[in-house]
């Protein structure tokens, strides 16, 4: 067993099982995909780390390994889904989804991320992700993926298919919390369901308010 191998093991069985991720698909994932292939190779002392990681260059970062693994776990996805990660950076949640059976894409608007995103899936080899610069087409996917915090409600709603799922952390800092939202017929709800943190995705960022 590697070095890696062993801190991948650490990983679930010391963050992921402790932070109520019991999924049998989702902890094999997180113990078979390695995580060092989605950083960039002088931060992979750092891929195991119960931290977020800022990808260089870019303005991306990855979750912390057990937050995505846990808002991954309550999409609830089955084999043959749709999913879509978006802002995912280096594609780390799209591979754990792949390899749990799904057909994925990465709809990485930065440029930057998708050159890394493209080397990373690659590197490790996962297979049946799409990576897509531009928005997919309406009604395309069984559960959406959103990586990164939202200050604003993201409006990727009309994206989900009949019975869809999105996950999102709302929020920033402490006051922060993932909620999982579900579509039904033409109306979407959403739940919050645990609070965590994660780096904002500019894009959904608050605008600033004017202070005298």
């Amino acid at each position: 067993m590697d070095d890696f191998t062993s801190l991948r093991r650490n990983m679930v069985d010391c963050q992921l099982r402790t932070y109520d991720v019991t999924d049998r698909a989702v902890l094999a994932a997180a113990d078979s995909v390695p995580r060092e292939d989605f950083v960039p190779a002088d931060l992979a002392h750092l891929a195991y780390l119960d931290r977020s990681i800022a990808l260089p260059g870019t303005g991306r970062a990855l979750m912390t390994p057990m937050v995505i693994a846990r808002m991954i776990q309550l999409l609830d996805l089955q084999p043959g889904d749709a999913a879509l990660e978006y802002a995912g950076g280096t594609g780390y949640g799209a591979a754990l989804m792949a390899h749990m059976g799904a057909t994925v894409t990465l709809w990485e608007p930065d440029e930057a991320a998708r050159a890394l995103a493209q080397a990373a899936l690659a590197r490790a080899g996962v297979q049946g992700v799409a990576i897509a610069s531009a928005q997919p087409a309406a009604a395309s996917f069984d559960a959406i993926l959103v990586s990164g915090a939202c200050e604003t409600t993201p409006q990727n709603f009309f994206l989900l298919r009949g019975e869809g799922r999105l996950i999102v952390v709302e929020g920033a800092g402490r006051s922060a919390r993932v909620k999982l939202y579900r579509k039904s017929a033409d109306a979407v709800a959403g739940r919050p369901v645990f609070d965590a943190a994660a780096p904002i995705l500019t894009e959904f960022s608050r605008p600033p308010a004017f202070v005298f």
